[in-house]
């Protein structure tokens, strides 16, 4: 099975415009990406605290993320440096090295990266990573140590996801794969055809109501029973254009989101749809195409799609309310939702707020110049975010008092 880098498929795609744009030698090239220009900030955003996490994932593709929970945030860079961190200070709780999580490691031997790019997700007591040797490792929450190591049919580069006494893990080889959650042994798994050539990227899985729903590489969103994972409705929403093979990819790898009695799934290449979430039948598909992450907040729907153009689009029919085309080939981020604003990151470190009124960018902040490739985090109203180098700053954005009508 071979993998595509989706920096640079989004360059293929946009390479016959950009040509397009010189019509004749004199003419300036346009730019791979907007710069940014000046803006009416209307508040500064506030560095609550920041902490170093190891060497973060560097070039590599990954989608590893905080996660909060038990009063504590934990995070990991790739080589396997894993943290629980205080949720209020950002003082170090526990630490581990998942590249040697037995202590094995001789003092004259070289360090080799466990790959980790799954994670982190919590339950049951519990905090787990995947890694792209296809390890995962539940670790004790509260101090940090190893309660069971398993070994899972292809990479772990998306979040698995706790439900009835199961870690449910989508991996890149198509192995959908339950886990016990108390001793990691596999209870079911479930193959899904992948084709030979697909994005680098898997869909993350969402249960509800006993099912779990997840993207597939057909350009399908599926649905599987959490208890024996036997395969239920799926509906296409990819749509195949083009001769070649690069440009028939539809990879459904954006974790669908369920609002609702609907389901919410994007293609990487085709269309935006909302699904019945009981019976798969169709409510409404629009043509976008995405493999950031969909964030649903009240009536809308908010839509990065593979240009970097950022999308408010109504949860029940579909129309698109707004479009901000500012951020084009920025690697623009999901966007979530933090009070009146949405927040997305983009590739040189830079988080950008937007009015959800009318997509207006009113804010701006940098990390760090090594950007910013996986959606931000928020926890109640705070913006957990982390950089490639391993910058993780907890962001406050500041409440804007409305002067009252006279």
């Amino acid at each position: 099975m071979t993998f595509f880098n989706k920096r640079i498929l989004t360059a293929l795609l946009l390479s016959s415009a950009l040509v397009a744009c010189s019509s004749d030698d004199e003419e300036e090239e346009a730019p791979a990406f907007a710069e940014l220009t000046e803006i009416e900030a209307l508040f500064e955003p506030e560095v609550i605290w920041d902490e170093s996490i190891g060497d973060g994932v560097e070039h590599y593709f990954s989608r590893l993320s905080p996660t909060i929970a038990y009063g504590k945030v934990y995070t990991a860079d790739r080589l396997g440096d894993a943290y629980a961190l205080d949720l209020a200070t950002g003082d170090e709780v526990w630490s581990i090295d998942l590249s040697d999580v037995n202590d094995e490691r001789g003092f004259f031997d070289d360090r080799v990266s466990a790959r980790i790019a799954g994670g982190a997700s919590t339950g049951y007591d519990k905090v787990v990573w995947g890694s792209e040797n296809g390890d995962v490792f539940a670790l004790n929450a509260e101090t940090g140590e190893l309660e069971w190591q398993a070994k899972v049919p292809g990479e772990v580069i998306s979040k698995p996801e706790f439900d009835s006494n199961f870690v449910i893990i989508n991996t890149a080889s198509g192995a959908l794969v339950a886990l016990d959650v108390t001793t990691g042994e596999e209870v079911w798994k479930a193959e899904q055809s992948v084709p030979p050539l697909s994005l680098r990227g898997v869909s993350g899985v969402t249960i509800n109501s006993g099912g779990i729903f997840v993207g597939l590489a057909s350009g399908e969103v599926g649905v599987y029973i959490v208890e024996n994972g036997q395969q239920g409705w799926a509906k296409e929403i990819g749509e195949p254009s083009g001769s070649t093979e690069l440009q028939r990819i539809v990879d459904v790898d954006v974790t669908p989101v369920i609002f609702g009695d609907k389901v919410f799934a994007i293609s990487s290449n085709g269309n935006l749809a909302a699904i019945d979430l009981r019976s798969g039948r169709e409510v409404w598909k629009r043509k976008y195409s995405s493999y950031r992450k969909l964030t649903v907040s009240g009536n809308q729907i908010f839509a990065t799609d593979i240009q970097g153009h950022l999308y408010a689009i109504n949860r029940n029919s579909g129309m698109e309310l707004w479009s901000n085309l500012a951020l084009t080939n920025r690697g623009t981020t999901g966007a979530v939702s933090v009070g009146d604003y949405v927040v997305v990151g983009d590739f040189e470190g830079y988080l950008h707020w937007m009015s959800k009124t009318d997509g207006t960018i009113v804010a701006r902040h940098q990390v760090d110049s090594s950007g910013i490739y996986v959606t931000p985090v928020v926890h109640e109203g705070l913006l957990y975010v982390q950089s490639r180098d391993g910058d993780l700053e907890v962001i406050k954005t500041p409440e804007i008092i409305k002067a009252s009508a006279e």
